[in-house]
């Protein structure tokens, strides 16, 4: 029986790109000279590419961080004539200039995206941007230090300024308690007039309580498994996968687990999880136990439950239905920690809840003292 021939699309390389041999970076003079190397490579892209390799499993960053590696890659090879492993300090203050206001070829915009002719900006890059991309850059060199490739991270000498300084104000992105409860109450008047209706109702409402009441990233929601809930000393627990594959756990509460045993009896499972079941813990579209969610569903149904109860507050609190559209995932998870901080719940906790590698991150998320120090203040 001849079966007809199919397609197979090639996977997009870790890092397409070729450079000379003279700016490889064999000899670069940032290079680890001595010591115990913790990876084999010895050009930069070879180096690179396993930088690249640790975020396999996180597709989106990984676009993301191989974006920044091929700019950087080819303009200091391009710009300065020098390999990734040779640039100083005052190589990356010119970036950072360059990233301000790409020129030339590097923003044409009549060359294509793709290929190797492609377009690398397209155009000036926002302060909130660069200061994005520079931090990227800088995890790249610190990881190469850690591996005994580079001698020295560069734009570890950095100044915050900026937008960088910014990123330590107090965290807007969040409902307040009245918000929360107005969303969590229009989802219950969802229409349920058919199988489809009460299905994703049930979805949409046991999803935002998952989010909101663990915190979890959008992908980690997506890849959650009833397995994942277990319990320590009459206590339940999340264990959770996050950035990098680094591994944390979760408190859950009693009235969380309530409400995944509504949704699982929902779809005839029964209403505890038992440690060796391979069902996601948000189902597929089609409620099939077996398929998970794509982070891109996560996100839609999330929007979807903003853009409904803005629908429905719009007369009656305009103000709050704008900051409803513009709502998404990531919102419940500053909304889960700004609520957390307002409850008084140590902020070492919720560092652990959040999975913050610094304090400093969790502390943006403090209101209450403000909110206190504002009342004291100015008197009515």
């Amino acid at each position: 029986m001849n079966l007809p021939a199919t397609t197979v699309e090639p996977p997009e390389p870790v890092l397409p790109i070729a450079l000379p041999a003279a700016l490889d970076g064999h000899d670069g003079t940032n290079r680890a000279r001595g010591g115990h190397r913790q990876i084999a490579a010895d050009s930069d892209v070879e180096a690179v590419r396993l930088w690249l390799a640790e975020y396999a499993g996180s597709p989106h960053t990984l676009r993301s961080y191989r974006k920044e590696a091929v700019r950087l890659l080819l303009w200091a090879t391009r710009t300065l004539g020098k390999p990734l492993s040779s640039l100083t300090r005052e190589d990356f203050l010119l970036y950072e200039r360059f990233l301000a206001a790409p020129t030339g070829d590097w923003a044409d915009p009549a060359r294509p995206r793709r290929g190797g002719t492609r377009r690398l900006f397209d155009g000036p890059l926002s302060e909130r941007s660069q200061h994005q991309a520079l931090g990227i850059l800088s995890g790249l060199l610190s990881y190469l230090v850690s591996a005994g490739y580079l001698a020295g991270n560069p734009l570890a000498l950095r100044r915050r300024t900026g937008a960088a300084a910014k990123l330590k104000r107090r965290a807007e992105r969040y409902l307040d308690h009245a918000l929360w409860d107005y969303v969590l109450a229009s989802v219950e008047q969802w229409p349920r007039l058919t199988a489809r209706d009460h299905q994703h109702y049930e979805r949409s409402r046991w999803l935002i309580r998952l989010l909101y009441h663990t915190g979890l990233r959008v992908s980690e929601a997506a890849h959650a498994e009833a397995a994942d809930f277990y319990q320590r000393r009459g206590n339940w627990w999340l264990h959770v996968v996050g950035k990098g594959g680094a591994e944390g756990e979760v408190p859950v509460s009693a009235a969380l687990m309530a409400d995944f045993a509504r949704y699982r009896v929902f779809h005839g499972l029964a209403p505890t999880p038992l440690g060796n079941e391979t069902a996601a813990a948000v189902m597929s579209v089609a409620g099939d136990p077996c398929r998970h969610l794509t982070s891109a569903a996560v996100y839609l149904i999330v929007k979807e439950v903003f853009r409904r109860a803005a629908d429905t507050l719009a007369m009656s609190d305009p103000a709050g239905a704008a900051t409803l559209r513009r709502a998404s995932t990531h919102w419940l998870r500053h909304t889960a920690a700004t609520h957390q901080a307002d409850a008084g719940t140590d902020l070492r906790f919720i560092q652990k809840n959040m999975r913050h590698a610094s304090i400093q991150t969790t502390g943006i998320y403090l209101h209450a003292e403000d909110d206190r120090r504002h009342s004291e203040t100015v008197q009515e």
